[in-house]
C-alpha cells in the first residue's frame, strides 16, 4: 500500500480565487428545457458556477490564489523553495505553467519549479509530492498550485458536463515546523479506468482530429477536444473505491469518523457526496459542501471547500480527512490538522497574465 507520513511539516497557509463570472444554471433552460435542468439540480446540487473569461487560464486564478496566500501570510516571495503546479489546464504544451507561475511571482532561482497533470485527486497528490519533496531536501518553504479550468474544454450542448464544471484556483502554503502534527495518507490509480473521464483530442496521440460534433453513446453531442464522461462507471468507481481506501487508511492508522472533525471530499455532485456518507456512516455535517455555488471544480475542489467553510473562521483547529477522486482513474486519502486562521476566505478576480498571450514571433 502506497502509504505515506511526514512530520515536521504543516499546511500553513491556504487560499483559493474563482472568477468573478457566475453561471446560473438556470441559464441552460431554454437550451435543455426546465425539466432536464431541474432534474439536474436535483441529483447534483449544483445551482450555479463560475466561468473563466477567453483570457483567463487556471494559473491566472492559481497565481492570485497564491499571491494573496504570500501576502496574507507575510511570506518573502524568495523563501519558496519549490512550487509544484497540478491541473489538466496548462497554459501550454511547453513550458510548464509552474515555470510561468514562478517568473510571476518573482521566485528565486534556487526555487524548484514543475508541473504534475492530474485532476480530481491533484491536492492529495500534490501535497505528498511536495510534503516528499521538502522531507528529502533542504527545501523549508513550499507552495501547491492546484487549479483548473475545465469550462473551456465541455461543449456547451452537452446535457451531461456544461452545467457541472466551475472554474477556480488554489494554493497551499508548507513549511517546515518542528513538532507540527503529523501529516499522512495513502494514494492510489487504476490506469484501466483511464476512458472514463477522457477529452480525446487535444495531446500528442490524437492531434488532428475532427472538430466537427458527434453524436455520443449517452445521447449527448460533443467534439473530440470536449471532456467526455462516462457517469455509470465513475459512479461505480466512487461508491466501491473511494470508501475502500478510507477504510483501510482507518485501519492503517487505527482511527475511525469519530476521530475527525470533517471529511473534506471531492466535490463531484450531491448525490455522490450522499452516497458516500452513507456508506461510511459519516453525519452529513462532517462534510462541508460548496458545489452548489461553485459546481464541481475538479483539482481545487477540496482547498475551495476549506477556504469557503473556514475562511472566515479564527482560532479553530480542525482535524480533517480530506479524499480526491477521480480522472485517471486516480485517488487518495490525507489527514492533517489544520489551523482555520491559516485558511483565507475566497477571491474573486478577472485578472490574467496579459504578457503570457504570444499570437507573434515578435512577441518572443
Amino acid at each position: 500500500m502506497p502509504f505515506f507520513k511526514f512530520q515536521n511539516i504543516r499546511i500553513a497557509g491556504i487560499a483559493s480565487a474563482v472568477p468573478t463570472n457566475t453561471v446560473n444554471v438556470d441559464s441552460f433552460i431554454p437550451s435543455f428545457g426546465e425539466e432536464v435542468v431541474n432534474k439536474f439540480k436535483t441529483m447534483t446540487g449544483i445551482s450555479e458556477y463560475r466561468k473563466t473569461h477567453d483570457k483567463q487560464t487556471a494559473s491566472d486564478l492559481g497565481f492570485v490564489a497564491a499571491k494573496k496566500l504570500l501576502y496574507e501570510k507575510n511570506i518573502d516571495s524568495k523563501c519558496i523553495g519549490a512550487i509544484i503546479f497540478v491541473s489538466h489546464s496548462p497554459d501550454y504544451r511547453r513550458p510548464a505553467t509552474a515555470c510561468v507561475l514562478h517568473k510571476r511571482l518573482e521566485l528565486s532561482k534556487e526555487c524548484v519549479a514543475f508541473d504534475m497533470n492530474l485532476g480530481c485527486s491533484a491536492f492529495v497528490y500534490g501535497i505528498q509530492a511536495v510534503c516528499s519533496l521538502m522531507q528529502s531536501s533542504d527545501i523549508n518553504v513550499a507552495l501547491l498550485v492546484v487549479a483548473e479550468t475545465i469550462s473551456k474544454i465541455v461543449y456547451p450542448m452537452d446535457r451531461s458536463t456544461a452545467m457541472l464544471f466551475g472554474d477556480a484556483g488554489s494554493a497551499i502554503l508548507l513549511v517546515k515546523e518542528e513538532g507540527s502534527e503529523e501529516i499522512q495518507g495513502l494514494l492510489r490509480s487504476d490506469g484501466s479506468g483511464y476512458k472514463a473521464i477522457i477529452a480525446p483530442a487535444g495531446g500528442f496521440r490524437n492531434m488532428y482530429a475532427s472538430t466537427e460534433p458527434m453524436m455520443w453513446p449517452d445521447g449527448n453531442e460533443r467534439t473530440l477536444y470536449n471532456t467526455n464522461m462516462n457517469g455509470t462507471d465513475v459512479f461505480n468507481f466512487t461508491i466501491s473505491d473511494v470508501p475502500k481506501a478510507i477504510r483501510d487508511f482507518f485501519n492503517h492508522t487505527n482511527t475511525c469518523v469519530e476521530n475527525y472533525d470533517y471529511f473534506i471530499l471531492h466535490q463531484a455532485n450531491k448525490f455522490i457526496l450522499k452516497q458516500l456518507s452513507k456508506k461510511l456512516k459519516i453525519p452529513e455535517e462532517k462534510i462541508p459542501i460548496c458545489l452548489d455555488h461553485y459546481g464541481n471544480t475538479s483539482a481545487p475542489a477540496i482547498p475551495l471547500t476549506l477556504c469557503d467553510t473556514f475562511g472566515h473562521v479564527q482560532g479553530t483547529v480542525i482535524n480533517t480527512l480530506m479524499c480526491g477522486f477521480g480522472v485517471g482513474l486516480s485517488w487518495g486519502v490525507l489527514s492533517a490538522k489544520i489551523n482555520t486562521d491559516s485558511i483565507i476566505p475566497v477571491v474573486e478576480t478577472d485578472e490574467y497574465f496579459a504578457e503570457g498571450i504570444i499570437n507573434s514571433p515578435n512577441q518572443l
